[in-house]
């Protein structure tokens, strides 16, 4: 009677363990086209339950989010403007409602429009800099109090700030202050187990990128790298991966430089 009384305990305290199991939770910031949905893609084929966010984009979030669900995923699609703290804080709340605690935060979310500083408009200022600079300080700051231990965050970051091109000035103020961020942030979460780290892509073919830019400049752009080639979204995806991954455990605070060689 022992004996089987003690099989029967572990088969059901085994089975309360598989039941309780649940996937890593991500949430990925402008994750409705781009970048973003490749690393949504990337992110829900690694294991995580993965929460789209989008700031206008409705019909694109929902297809991404369809997508992961077909494939065998766990997703969901999440409204926020990551430039108001409301926002986020509910974006956090939803996402813990729905899928979990966030495990990972991808702060992908960005705008970039290339003028030059005696050109842009206060509206242009106030629009890069609420979106790329408030928006990763509202996310890490709501990180802070509700990410897990052991969690891992990757920012947005951009080559451009290595190359200086005339037009880019406040976009690059702003990702030399996502770069600041990462870089103390990662200090500050001692003791938590979680890193804290940012990526700086190349030219990438996205709209982001190709959108202004004509065909002799897009060409110019695909010379640059070393590699002769622009980059895709998966070679961004990919690097997120390890970042948020477990061969990752040991970077911390860095800045890693995707781009083909360019800088």
């Amino acid at each position: 009677m022992i004996h089987h009384a003690s099989h029967r305990t572990a088969y059901f305290e085994e089975h309360i363990m598989s039941q309780t199991e649940t996937k890593r939770v991500a949430i990925v910031t402008g994750a409705s086209r781009g970048i973003g949905a490749e690393i949504a893609r990337r992110l829900a084929r690694d294991g995580f339950a993965v929460a789209v966010n989008y700031a206008s984009s409705a019909k694109e979030a929902d297809a991404i989010v369809a997508e992961l669900r077909e494939a065998g995923g766990a997703a969901l699609a999440v409204k926020a403007d990551v430039a108001n703290a409301d926002d986020v804080r509910r974006m956090f709340a939803t996402v813990e409602a729905q899928l979990g605690p966030v495990d990972a935060l991808v702060n992908n979310a960005g705008v970039l429009k290339a003028v030059p500083l005696a050109d842009t408009s206060d509206a242009l200022y106030d629009q890069t800099f609420g979106i790329n600079v408030r928006g990763t300080f509202n996310t890490l700051r709501e990180a802070a109090a509700r990410m897990n231990n052991g969690g891992r965050i990757v920012n947005f970051s951009s080559t451009t700030l290595a190359l200086n091109m005339p037009g880019y000035a406040i976009y690059n103020a702003t990702k030399a202050a996502v770069e600041a961020f990462t870089h103390v942030f990662a200090k500050e979460l001692r003791g938590r187990g979680i890193t804290v780290n940012a990526v700086a892509p190349g030219p990438v073919a996205t709209s982001l990128f190709l959108d202004g830019k004509t065909d002799e400049q897009i060409a110019t752009f695909s010379k640059m790298p070393p590699l002769e080639r622009l980059g895709q979204p998966d070679d961004i995806a990919s690097v997120v991966a390890f970042l948020v991954g477990p061969d990752a455990g040991w970077v911390n605070g860095q800045v890693l430089r995707a781009n083909g060689g360019i800088a």
